[in-house]
């Protein structure tokens, strides 16, 4: 990129026109660039961080959609990423340049990440703010980063994983405060929430999670999990009786069946998948093949990559294929 145009750098240190600080006091990340300035906030600072440039001009209807969603995500990003504005009409010779080396400036608008100084990824026309987050994610990720509200939700889950349900729901908390559309965050806000015993809480929270999410495998987890806490209380209040049931008959699979329900309410899901696998076992069909729909349910809400899944679903599909 070094025969790019823009080779009349900014003085060190000195902070791009019509970049004021932001709030936290860091430069603002989101910037107009020339062709006399390209090679300095683009090029030369992909080497330090990813940097957007977004290809656009006055007379683009979307650009004027896609531009202020840029802006969104690159100043949620928190100083990871930086964008950089180019209107192609105002800088027609580093465009025609830019064409040249291969990238398609004939259709606008068009944004290109570069990193370490080349072009990393590229989309064209105006997409929704939770296409372009996952654009900004995957290019971070590939750089070696994250932005701050994947960090959050990873650290919730690591709260969750020792017990600390509180902690992680504030966590998610916060991660809904910078990405409103967030799935992770309203699915993990609502097994915290269970987890704390609150299931009006949860509850409210998955009513509240944007309608565009109601199919997100984050969001009907979770709302197994509540569907299966609230059926396992109740198994378990009459637990002991369910046993009982068992012992003076191991083959009422009907007893198994709502004694794995209490067992997964608490906790205890190996134990609870046994159950299940026991009657899978023993009659497969067992009204209309309940145990094996049970079983997908709680893979559902424990996760598909929860390792207590993984060990259930290779003894299921042993029986299966046996």
């Amino acid at each position: 990129m070094d025969y790019i145009i823009g080779q009349t750098p900014r003085p060190a240190g000195s902070a791009p026109a019509g970049s004021p600080p932001i709030a936290s006091g860091r430069p603002d990340p989101v910037m107009e660039g020339t062709q006399n300035t390209f090679m300095h906030d683009v090029v030369e600072a992909s080497r330090d961080m990813p940097v957007l440039v977004d290809f656009w001009a006055t007379w683009c209807k979307p650009c004027t959609q896609l531009t202020p969603v840029l802006e969104k995500v690159v100043r949620a990003a928190g100083g990871r990423v930086r964008l950089v504005k180019v209107d192609v009409d105002a800088n027609r010779a580093l465009a025609q340049q830019l064409t040249q080396i291969g990238l398609p400036l004939q259709s606008i608008p068009l944004v290109a990440a570069f990193w370490q100084g080349q072009i990393l990824d590229l989309f064209q026309g105006a997409k929704p703010e939770s296409e372009v987050r996952r654009f900004v994610e995957n290019v971070l990720k590939s750089a070696g980063g994250a932005l701050p509200a994947a960090d959050l939700v990873e650290t919730a889950r690591k709260e969750m994983e020792e017990g600390r349900a509180e902690t992680a729901a504030g966590l998610f908390s916060q991660v809904l405060e910078i990405e409103p559309e967030n799935p992770a965050a309203w699915g993990g806000l609502a097994r915290a929430l269970i987890e704390m015993g609150d299931e009006e809480g949860a509850e409210t929270a998955l009513n509240d999670a944007p309608a565009s999410l109601a199919g997100n495998a984050e969001i009907t987890g979770a709302k197994a999990a509540l569907e299966l806490k609230r059926e396992g209380r109740k198994a378990a209040e009459e637990a002991e009786e369910i046993r009982a049931r068992i012992a003076a008959n191991p083959k009422d699979y009907a007893a198994r069946f709502e004694l794995s329900a209490a067992l997964n309410a608490a906790g205890k899901r190996a134990e609870a998948a046994d159950e299940l696998l026991t009657i899978m076992k023993a009659d497969r069909t067992w009204n209309d093949d309940a145990a094996r729909k049970q079983l997908i349910r709680l893979f559902e809400a424990w996760g598909q990559t929860d390792p207590d899944t993984v060990a259930a679903r290779r003894r299921m599909s042993s029986l299966l294929f046996s």
